[in-house]
């Protein structure tokens, strides 16, 4: 190749001429990549400390609810509700306010922090968590079928044992104790409760008359 044919003091020559032509693109590079280096850890840096900071207000607003300083844990939820509202955490913060507006008898208030993490919170879990608590609110506002439809509005899932016995109560709201019995017979079938759940679903259809499983239709002779 020509490249081969060149003397070193020539080769060196064609260097420094290439730098003096293309330096500048060569160094814009590189302060492009430090830029978009540093740019990338200041932002993970950034989003660490938000976590942090949102993790910390976290443990105060849960210390302020076990305190029972109510205004100190409705306070600190709508802090982190606004200062870190991409952080998990401030889903968490929602729960807490329509839990304290449950206590309050706010049913309306409470339904609006739980359908706002039921519509738009990242995390699948806490999106059931706020639906089954809105369907339950329902009931308790005398609006089981309203309960029916917000239960129905989604796959449940592994929440499927949970949708099912609010489904019950539903039913049983609304007088219809076989329905309900179902509900709580599938309920208890689900891989997904814990003995204690176990427990109250079988109480639950204890006290509609019903064994847990039923009985097993005899042919007749």
């Amino acid at each position: 190749m020509a490249e081969d044919l060149l003397t070193d003091d020539e080769q060196w020559e064609a260097i420094k001429v290439w730098i003096r032509e293309n330096g500048i693109w060569m160094l814009g590079g590189v302060i492009l990549a430090f830029a978009l280096l540093y740019g990338y850890r200041f932002y993970q840096g950034h989003r660490n400390t938000q976590e942090l900071n949102a993790a910390a207000q976290f443990g105060v607003m849960t210390a302020a609810v076990d305190a029972n300083d109510r205004t100190a844990a409705k306070n600190t939820a709508a802090a982190i509700i606004k200062n870190y509202p991409s952080s998990p955490y401030a889903d968490q913060a929602e729960l807490m306010l329509a839990r304290l507006a449950i206590d309050d008898g706010q049913d309306v208030n409470a339904i609006e922090k739980l359908s706002l993490v039921m519509n738009n919170s990242k995390d699948s879990q806490l999106r059931h968590i706020a639906r089954l608590r809105v369907a339950r609110v329902q009931i308790d506002q005398g609006k089981p079928d309203d309960a029916i439809s917000t239960l129905a509005a989604a796959a449940p899932g592994k929440f499927e044992p949970r949708y099912h016995e609010v489904h019950g109560d539903a039913l049983v709201a609304k007088k219809d104790v076989s329905g309900a019995i179902r509900e709580y017979r599938a309920a208890l079938a689900g891989s997904e409760l814990r003995s204690a759940d176990s427990a109250i679903l079988e109480l639950k259809i204890a006290d509609l008359g019903a064994t847990v499983n039923p009985p097993e239709n005899k042919a007749k002779p």
